[in-house]
């Protein structure tokens, strides 16, 4: 059992300028995406395993190695993330069912040498919803300079019995970020730096 693929989307945004500033070097975003057929539209299927199982590992080794070869290499991309839109026939369940699995996430982790959890969103939405995949530093959840949101759309996708699966990354943080980070945050509060939930 192998995804039905329609088709391959490609992003790159490259930000010489932010904020009437010049960055001192090139900020570059970039994004891939699926087009799938979804085997579970248009009725409720209890068991989703079996597709998620096959599925996972084909759409994340197909996903990390585009997204890898645009940036140049895992090593050159700083901040991660993922997103899933399901089409109007199919439940957001879908969505998160194919990007929720360490069988697709594990495929782009290890590609960029990532110990932080993949930021993601998993929606429903007609074709030329915008697709939008949060970004966060792919070692430290903590460092807000990494927190970012790609934003795309793809003009016929999802049709109604589709899923688009998609990967976001960077090569950097915002390129004049200046507003600390949560580690401050919390050492301004008093907050215990071992245990921050303590108060």
């Amino acid at each position: 059992m192998t995804p039905e693929i329609r088709k391959i989307v490609s992003y790159r945004e490259e930000v010489l300028i932010e904020g009437f500033k010049a960055a001192a070097t090139p900020w570059t975003l970039y994004a891939v995406a699926a087009v799938i057929t979804n085997p579970w539209a248009g009725k409720y299927v209890e068991d989703l395993k079996p597709v998620i199982h096959a599925f996972g590992p084909e759409l994340g080794a197909l996903l990390t190695g585009k997204i890898t070869d645009m940036s140049g290499g895992g090593d050159k991309i700083e901040a991660f993330g993922k997103a899933g839109i399901v089409g109007l026939d199919g439940e957001i369940e879908h969505a998160s069912g194919l990007i929720h699995t360490l069988r697709f996430g594990n495929h782009f982790r290890q590609a960029v040498g990532a110990t932080s959890y993949l930021a993601f969103t998993n929606i429903r939405g007609a074709a030329n919803t915008a697709i939008q995949i949060p970004l966060m530093d792919k070692n430290d959840a903590g460092r807000r300079s990494h927190y970012l949101t790609i934003q795309f759309s793809i003009v016929d996708a999802p049709r109604a019995d589709e899923v688009v699966i998609a990967l976001g990354a960077a090569t950097g943080g915002r390129p004049h970020h200046r507003i600390g980070d949560r580690y401050q945050d919390l050492k301004d509060l008093g907050h215990d730096m071992d245990n921050p939930a303590a108060i």
